[in-house]
């Protein structure tokens, strides 16, 4: 009975930790889908929890680094919610395919119109962005979440070094090392894809001729076959018509 006491308050301990742990590692985070490569350009999920009980998320403030300004960042509808797009001016200007560009995105803000993010569910909110840094590892975003009751969620605290979470991490986005084909990968793949399909194609037409060879050289020493037996058989009649001729002489 002492025994079922103690696993029974170990149980409720237990339940206790998870509940208390679960809602902090409910933050707002970001995913690229796919990889996001130094120097290339990726899209970005900023997936966003709804952690209150009674009351909905309306409000999501992504703010981009400035350390490391993007060129490009397109933002994609999402239904029900509005979307602002703030830029600011760049103290040196970025070198963008031979074009100087003089400001960039600095922060996204999307607000709910005909929709929220209720109790019990979360939203994503996707950015196409580029160029990705090449001087970078990380990319930090600060954001600020925001309730139908009026409360505040600021997620903009940096990572440590000691690679402990603080309270409320910013959404942090990891680099992968630079590929050769960040920016022509696609033209690549297809033309080899299409040598590939015109191999392909090749060795089956090859395939084909030769089957139709060896099909007609078939049909061929069948005719052949048939063409000397018939010639036996026709000689064969004859030798026979005439031995009988010769008993009945």
């Amino acid at each position: 009975m002492k025994l079922s006491r103690i696993a029974l308050a170990g149980g409720v301990a237990a339940s206790t930790v998870l509940l208390i742990a679960g809602p902090a590692a409910a933050h707002v985070s970001v995913q690229p889908v796919g990889e996001a490569a130094k120097g290339g350009y990726a899209t970005l999920n900023f997936k966003v929890p709804n952690e209150r009980d009674q009351a909905s998320t309306v409000k999501l403030e992504v703010n981009f680094p400035a350390d490391h300004p993007l060129s490009s960042v397109t933002p994609q509808a999402v239904p029900g919610w509005d979307i602002k797009i703030d830029k600011s001016k760049l103290d040196k200007p970025l070198e963008v395919h031979g074009k100087k560009i003089t400001e960039a995105v600095s922060k996204v803000t999307w607000t709910a119109d005909d929709s929220e993010i209720a109790p019990g569910y979360f939203q994503q909110f996707p950015v196409s962005v580029g160029a990705l840094p090449e001087d970078a590892d990380q990319l930090v975003f600060k954001t600020i979440q925001t309730y139908d009751n009026k409360e505040v969620v600021r997620w903009i605290e940096e990572p440590t070094e000691g690679g402990e979470e603080p309270d409320s991490p910013a959404p942090v986005l990891k680099l992968s090392a630079a590929s050769d084909d960040q920016h022509g990968g696609g033209a690549a793949d297809d033309a080899k894809e299409g040598d590939d399909h015109k191999a392909a194609d090749t060795a089956a037409s090859t395939k084909e001729t030769h089957a139709a060879a060896s099909s007609s050289s078939s049909d061929t020493t069948a005719r052949t076959l048939g063409i000397i037996g018939i010639v036996i058989g026709v000689a064969g009649v004859a030798f026979g018509v005439l031995a009988g001729r010769r008993r009945s002489a």
